[in-house]
């Protein structure tokens, strides 16, 4: 099964000409956002990105940025560890449950 995430909204952006190869940003990535060839990381399901941040923090050439801590993966993280009801924090919708 290919869940998406939400389409057209990630923040993830990746300067392919920062890359370094390192491969680490693919390594972490839960979700397959990235692929490598020709030596360097591509964005080849930007849809399936759920902004968690282990791209951007584990890029030492800040090749990656993505805002962090936003949408449902934050929420349902946040969730898990205060037993609070999971809200995106987003838009005028706060207070209903995530996704």
């Amino acid at each position: 099964m290919n869940l998406t995430y939400l389409s057209n909204v990630s923040t993830l952006k990746l300067d392919e000409e920062k890359c370094t190869g390192c491969r680490y940003c693919i390594f972490v990535c839960p979700r397959e956002v990235l692929n490598f060839h020709s030596r360097k990381a591509h964005i080849i399901n930007i849809d399936q990105c759920i902004e968690c941040g282990a791209c951007q923090l584990n890029c030492d050439s800040n090749a990656i940025t993505v805002q962090s801590g936003v949408g449902c993966s934050a929420a349902i993280i946040y969730s898990m560890f205060t037993g609070k009801e999971a809200t995106c924090g987003t838009g005028s919708n706060t207070s209903s449950g995530c996704c």
